[in-house]
């Protein structure tokens, strides 16, 4: 049975309209997976999209292309969940923030988690797509490549600090004047420089026995079985994985899991899930060992993460109000183009 991928508004992952047999045997180019899966979930694959999401195009419009006059544009807007955002490229860099909701962006060979008042920034002249998990409000900067600042020449997720917040939604201003638009806009770049990056990126790899293996992983984030067992479903030895993870990731079979783990754990807590069914679904066996694990990887545990997360974006009462009306009408003018 073919597996039907596409990214349900709740979901944040890639799941299957339809269970697959009990053992699901697939060919991957000339391998042959065969190995009991849940829902089958692929990250990087093409998607088939269901019939109430939409696609749509970068198609920005050309006042909100920066310049050298101009060098950060910013585009706000709410975007209902299911939208993916098609692959795209384009000569400036961006930082994609939403103040609600959670984003799934993607390059050619890693996947990154956005959660609420957290950003992702993208350098330029780097193809990727963008899907919307949760309904959010979005702004984008758009920065142009003379001043894109030393270091920031990879993807990363980071932290959203309090002034960056509010120098955004400065920048979010009509009729700023040009003095004031640079001096916003520099004091943006110096905060992106100092942000926290934040562990939450999966990267996949090219290599057709280890790609069978992340995927299957993927697909089953519960199962706890070793890499030996693992290497063998793909027909190659425990030994041979291992330099493989090394080669093409850059990190072992267990740092690559829990990289998978925690992306596909944001948008499960976004949705308000129990901490112990959040566990359970990812293979923990308590409560408490899957908040280690987390604690470890972001200094604080998943109730704090998500909470914080809220907290910056309620912190502005008064526009939050407005931006709440906003993102009413607007999703609803958006899901009403979807019928």
């Amino acid at each position: 049975m073919p597996c039907a991928n596409f990214p349900p508004p709740s979901a944040g992952w890639l799941t299957s309209r339809d269970s697959p047999p009990d053992c699901l045997q697939r060919p991957y180019n000339d391998v042959i997976l065969r190995i009991r899966l849940r829902p089958c979930l692929v990250m990087n694959q093409p998607i088939a999209m269901p019939e109430s999401t939409r696609v749509d195009f970068a198609d920005i419009p050309p006042e909100f292309a920066p310049t050298p006059t101009h060098p950060i544009r910013v585009r706000s807007r709410p975007m209902p969940a299911g939208v993916r955002i098609a692959r795209h490229t384009h000569a400036w860099a961006q930082v994609a923030y939403a103040s609600r909701g959670v984003l799934r962006m993607a390059t050619s060979g890693t996947t990154w988690m956005v959660p609420p008042s957290r950003a992702i920034w993208v350098p330029p002249h780097v193809t990727h797509e963008v899907i919307i998990v949760e309904d959010a409000f979005l702004r984008t900067l758009y920065v142009n490549e003379s001043i894109v600042p030393a270091g920031l020449d990879a993807c990363r997720v980071v932290e959203v600090s309090g002034l960056l917040r509010e120098v955004i939604a400065a920048l979010d201003t009509p009729g700023l004047s040009a003095a004031r638009e640079q001096l916003l806009g520099a004091l943006a770049l110096d905060e992106l420089t100092r942000s926290e990056p934040l562990p939450l990126s999966v990267p996949m790899p090219t290599e057709k026995r280890l790609r069978a293996l992340c995927e299957a992983v993927i697909a089953d984030p519960a199962n706890t079985d070793s890499l030996e067992s693992w290497a063998s479903c793909v027909g190659a030895s425990t030994r041979t994985i291992a330099r493989l993870f090394r080669q093409e990731l850059g990190v072992s079979f267990s740092q690559w899991r829990q990289q998978a783990i925690l992306a596909r754990a944001i948008p499960l807590l976004s949705q308000g899930r129990p901490l112990s069914l959040v566990a359970q679904e990812l293979g923990y066996q308590s409560q408490s060992a899957f908040s280690a694990m987390f604690r470890r990887a972001f200094g604080e545990s998943p109730r704090a993460f998500i909470e914080r997360g809220v907290e910056h974006r309620d912190g502005r009462h008064e526009e939050n109000e407005d931006e709440s009306n906003l993102f009413v009408d607007e999703l609803d003018a958006h899901r009403g183009q979807l019928k």
